[in-house]
């Protein structure tokens, strides 16, 4: 597989980053420690080098109609300067990806995917356009950088010299200037710890990073890594996309219902309502583990009876609780708080209990 840098690999390197492998990219995993970098994130503030997501643009007469079949929450709910968590399924109903929807206004949207299934996503919405609909892969023209923690608004205020304090969750602004041209500036992220994204062109990349490590020094900002990534959003119970979600999981399972609207006529939506409906076989659970050890994915989980009721999806130390959590299929009967069950960790079952989401 051929490794694309991101635009920020020389200063990812030089700060001492673990550089590895991912969808495609050479990312920064982390540069001091996972646990050291997440708790910054929960108590100061970070930020991300997250370009290796990708980006489509959307466009065209019918590209609110090819949106409303293609992605399973209501498109007519959006408009500029809006954003929407949704899902595009297959035909069985299993979540193809779960991506981000941007209302650019002007019939056109820009919908944000996970990397590793960028080139799948591109493949299914061009299969399925029979519409008046332009989409165009940017991927590759754009960088993300994603600052989150408490502080970030302090520090997001000072880089733009703008008010984004009465900003609401899940909107955004387009922001024009002499030094950065264009810079999509979202109230969006994926740790609950709040704060922003920010989408320029890959020509500002470095410039903008720059000024984002330099203005954050006042703040005493961090480089965050992938690392610290996946345990921010493990414990605030999202979903990771191939780890808790796939092409086999439809989002009833997922806990991701409300992402599926009821009126609307979206592909895969007969298998969504059939288990809206009925329950599903199997269920997404959180859990905390009660004795020592570390639930892996794939790790088989047992009810007290030493019944075989499901699988580990997500697991690790939660870094801010310094506890074991993680999260898992279970029979849909056996979902139910507070209930003991047992992770085969290395041939010892150790006791966990289910849990709410998320777990701070």
């Amino acid at each position: 597989m051929k490794i694309q840098s991101l635009q920020n690999e020389k200063y990812h390197i030089n700060s001492g980053a673990k550089m590895m492998a991912f969808a495609g990219y050479n990312m920064p995993i982390w540069y001091s420690s996972i646990a050291d970098e997440n708790n910054c994130v929960r108590k100061n503030i970070g930020v991300f080098d997250v370009s290796h997501m990708g980006e489509f643009i959307i466009s065209g007469n019918d590209s609110k109609k090819f949106l409303q079949v293609m992605t399973s929450n209501n498109i007519e709910r959006l408009e500029k300067g809006k954003v929407q968590y949704s899902s595009i399924l297959n035909k069985r109903g299993g979540i193809i990806d779960d991506l981000l929807v941007y209302d650019l206004g002007n019939k056109k949207y820009m919908l944000v995917v996970n990397a590793s299934n960028m080139e799948k996503d591109l493949k299914w919405l061009i299969e399925n356009n029979n519409l008046d609909v332009i989409i165009e892969n940017k991927s590759k023209e754009i960088s993300l950088f994603a600052i989150q923690g408490p502080k970030s608004i302090q520090l997001i205020n000072k880089i733009f010299n703008k008010d984004f304090s009465l900003e609401e969750y899940y909107t955004f602004k387009e922001i024009h200037s002499k030094i950065f041209d264009n810079i999509l500036i979202s109230v969006t992220g994926y740790t609950g710890a709040g704060g922003f994204e920010l989408y320029v062109e890959n020509k500002y990349a470095v410039k903008l990073w720059n000024k984002i490590i330099d203005y954050g020094k006042e703040f005493k900002i961090q480089p965050i890594g992938l690392g610290a990534r996946d345990t921010l959003r493990l414990e605030m119970g999202f979903c990771l996309h191939g780890n808790d979600i796939d092409e086999n999981i439809n989002p009833i399972e997922a806990n991701l219902g409300w992402i599926c609207k009821k009126k609307i006529d979206f592909i895969g939506k007969s298998t969504v309502d059939r288990d809206r409906n009925n329950n599903p076989k199997k269920i997404l659970i959180g859990f905390k583990l009660k004795e020592k050890g570390i639930a892996r994915k794939g790790y088989k989980i047992f009810n007290e009876k030493d019944n075989l009721i499901g699988e580990v999806t997500s697991g690790s130390i939660s870094p801010f609780l310094m506890k074991s959590i993680g999260m898992g299929y279970v029979d849909y009967e056996e979902n139910k708080i507070s209930k003991y069950i047992y992770i085969e960790v290395r041939n010892k079952k150790i006791k966990a209990k289910i849990s709410k989401r998320p777990f701070i």
